[in-house]
């Protein structure tokens, strides 16, 4: 399966040591909204991914990417430290160029 890449920079980053490479996978008006919150801006979203990946000490991954009104959907199995795990979940991309401009992960 092939990915755009800033996507593949967001499923293949490892944190906290490549935040920067993750960070410049997004635009400057970039939205993330993952459980009922949003990050706006890459510095927000380094830093959410970065807390996330502490807490839950998830990997997530990419089983199939279509597209759908203008987005890139990946569904994902992710695995970690959280209940239900492993669990499906849907990321739903939004790119302009090599960025990523939003992002909705749900179940």
């Amino acid at each position: 399966m092939t990915l755009p890449a800033p996507i593949e920079t967001y499923f293949t980053a490892e944190a906290p040591q490549e935040g920067p490479r993750f960070a410049a996978a997004f635009a400057p008006e970039a939205i993330v909204h993952d459980e009922g919150k949003s990050h706006r801006g890459p510095a927000e979203i380094e830093a959410w991914w970065k807390a996330a990946k502490a807490k839950y000490r998830h990997r997530a991954e990419p089983l199939e990417v279509t597209e759908a009104r203008g987005k890139t959907v990946v569904r994902a199995r992710v695995s970690g430290h959280f209940p239900g795990s492993p669990a499906m979940l849907t990321f739903t991309f939004g790119l302009s160029g090599d960025r990523i401009t939003d992002l909705r992960i749900g179940g």
